[in-house]
């Protein structure tokens, strides 16, 4: 199990080990022009494999290339919503999620590909429209993460670029496998 995966009972416990293993996968980077760049780059990193190659999980347990294009769609949802919650309110709560519980009750296995990405594309093209116009003291305002605590806009982009850049490497990591057990 690593930094990334894990039963929501331990997420606030965990929730140190998570920010930091995602802050340190965005490192330096600019974290809007990852979330600019990462619906292309996932559609690039999946449009070359056969259909029923994107359904193949990386291993017993693990998750599918399609099941990873549904989560950044959701998780893009989620963002959508804790976004305009700290824009619109003061110091709201943003709840957290148990992202294995939303795979296996929200049928990732079976999801559509293409659908997937093209939710997650036209979710983060609004978020961006909206997290751009913001202006600095905007994106300084903080919601209440119920496992992470106090998080500004301006940590949650860093958070969701570094979310982006571990999928990426992860759809890449799946891709090998999978054309591995081909042969």
């Amino acid at each position: 199990m690593s930094q990334f995966t894990g039963p929501g009972a331990t997420a606030v416990a965990d929730a140190g080990a998570y920010t930091a293993a995602i802050l340190g996968a965005l490192g330096a980077r600019d974290p809007f022009e990852v979330l600019r760049t990462t619906t292309a780059a996932v559609r690039e990193a999946v449009i070359s494999h056969p259909p029923a190659q994107l359904l193949v999980p990386e291993a017993p347990g693990k998750w599918s290339m399609g099941q990873v294009v549904q989560h950044l769609a959701d998780a893009e949802l989620v963002g959508a919503f804790r976004f305009r919650m700290i824009l619109a309110h003061d110091r709201p709560g943003l709840p957290g999620y148990d992202q294995d519980r939303w795979a296996e009750r929200l049928s990732y296995a079976d999801s559509d590909i293409g659908a997937g990405l093209d939710q997650f594309t036209v979710l983060r093209a609004g978020n961006l429209r909206l997290l751009e116009r913001a202006t600095p003291d905007e994106r300084r305002r903080v919601g209440v993460h119920t496992e992470r605590g106090e998080e500004s806009i301006d940590h949650l982009l860093c958070m969701y670029a570094g979310h982006d850049l571990v999928h990426l490497r992860q759809l890449a990591r799946i891709a090998g496998a999978v054309r591995s057990t081909r042969a």
